[in-house]
């Protein structure tokens, strides 16, 4: 796959100031050389050029001018896949981007797979599987805490300590399969209090990393917050509040929301998914029964609930129905309209938080943001904390890892045959090489960088 040069459009496609074209692999300089047309006497050909160069031309296809461009020339090793990388920026534009890939891929290269100038950078060594799943995690980052999540992944904060853990496992199975070899030598007792400490140690380790999972999934993926409730109790408008603008129909009739509505919201620094649901109640209405099957659906998969209340009417059945119904939810109550003469009055409503909230003038409404950021992520968020946030895949080769070696120690304690012991240690040592791609099968390379875009 390394032997052939690839080439895809790296912008999104739509009209715009700028679209970059990016080539990688041996042929790069050759291939953007058969098609570009350089213009003044500071502007080469790609082949001739020295690195790190920016020259201005045009593109010719078929003999024609497609575009004015600029065409940036980077030699091999000093590239993000360390070969050598041609990037053709053009005017933005379905069209122009299109014609001029078109272009470079007449004139001998292939068109890129999803997340393959990534994939590449992985293969030459130039970064790790955590580092390659850094990108994907920066070009998603909807907001800043995660941002610099993932760039500590990209600087390879985590890497480092994944290798420094395998490190260690590795030199303890090293002495293990030495008594191995040499079963007439017993293990030392000080030599075997070592490699339990030592063992111990890689089990506390993977399981302080393990706490950082649903912190790094959070920061990653967000989390639905669900807003329920009675018809008109100002759903919408506390949606609308909440992302800062006018998103859902704000209106005095009951029934207004039809349908589910979703938005991203930065709450203290954390990304909520924010779903204004259809208010709940019995209808004939067919748009309308279509509307709160959908906020149902809604509600199984939310992780938090904001239900809302009108504090200017008294509490009804259907609200006394609904705060039973979802009492086993992670929710806020959410007591709105505080600006009126308040005529609620809840029952014990358990460890939930009630929140006082105005829609119409605001009020109410940071004291609510901290109450779910309060919910979803206890305690502060640190510096360090962001450097060594997991997901899924390393949880779950961390499970894998911590509890092989579990086992391993375990053998050790109870003197059974050294064998037993070195097999668990290999198993997980094996796991935790996955994380940072040190042993990695291609099912897993084609699982992770399928989710990337094109040109990356």
């Amino acid at each position: 796959m390394l032997n052939d040069t690839i080439a895809a459009i790296s912008t999104p496609l739509g009209e715009g100031g700028l679209a970059i074209i990016r080539l990688s692999g041996p042929e790069a300089l050759a291939v953007a050389s058969l098609c570009f047309q350089p213009i003044g006497k500071h502007s080469a050909k790609p082949c001739e050029a020295r690195t790190h160069t920016v020259h201005y031309g045009k593109i010719i296809r078929q003999g024609h001018v497609v575009d004015e461009v600029m065409l940036t020339v980077l030699r091999s090793p000093r590239t993000f896949t360390r070969e050598d990388i041609v990037e053709i920026s053009c005017h933005g534009g379905i069209l122009s981007a299109k014609l001029v890939l078109d272009s470079v891929l007449e004139s001998g290269a292939r068109a890129a797979l999803p997340g393959e100038f990534t994939k590449r950078a992985f293969l030459n060594g130039r970064i790790d599987l955590t580092q390659a799943e850094a990108v994907v995690d920066l070009i998603h980052s909807r907001t800043e805490l995660a941002l610099t999540a993932a760039n500590e992944q990209l600087a390879g904060k985590l890497s480092h300590r994944i290798n420094q853990l395998r490190d260690d496992m590795v030199n303890t199975l090293a002495h293990i399969e030495a008594h191995i070899d040499f079963p007439d030598e017993d293990i030392a007792p000080d030599t075997k209090e070592k490699l339990l400490e030592r063992l111990e140690s890689s089990v506390a380790f993977m399981t302080a990393l393990l706490r950082t999972a649903n912190e790094g999934q959070i920061l990653r993926r967000g989390i639905r917050a669900a807003i329920v409730g009675r018809p008109n109790v100002g759903k919408s408008s506390l949606l609308n509040q909440l992302l800062g603008h006018d998103r859902a129909i704000v209106s005095p009739i009951a029934g207004t929301t039809r349908d589910t509505i979703e938005e991203t919201a930065n709450i203290r620094g954390l990304p909520i998914v924010f779903v204004d649901t259809a208010g709940l109640r019995d209808s004939g209405d067919a748009l309308e029964i279509e509307g709160i099957r959908r906020s149902r659906e809604t509600l199984m998969q939310a992780d938090l609930i904001l239900q809302v209340f009108d504090v200017s009417e008294p509490l009804t059945r259907e609200d006394e129905a609904y705060l039973m119904e979802f009492g086993h939810k992670k929710r806020i109550l959410v007591n709105n309209k505080i600006d009126l003469p308040h005529r609620l009055s809840l029952p014990g409503v358990g460890n939930a938080p009630v929140v006082g909230v105005c829609c119409v003038s605001g009020e109410g409404l940071e004291i609510l943001k901290d109450s779910i950021k309060n919910l979803i992520w206890a305690g502060e968020i640190n510096a360090d904390m962001l450097q060594v946030m997991i997901n899924s895949r390393h949880q779950e080769a961390l499970h894998r890892a911590r509890t092989s070696t579990q086992r391993s120690l375990e053998a050790l304690r109870t003197n059974l045959t050294l064998e037993l012991a070195a097999m668990d240690l290999r198993i997980a040592t094996n796991a935790v090489g996955e994380i940072v791609g040190k042993t990695s099968t291609e099912d897993l390379l084609d699982s992770i960088f399928s989710q990337f875009c094109l040109g990356k």
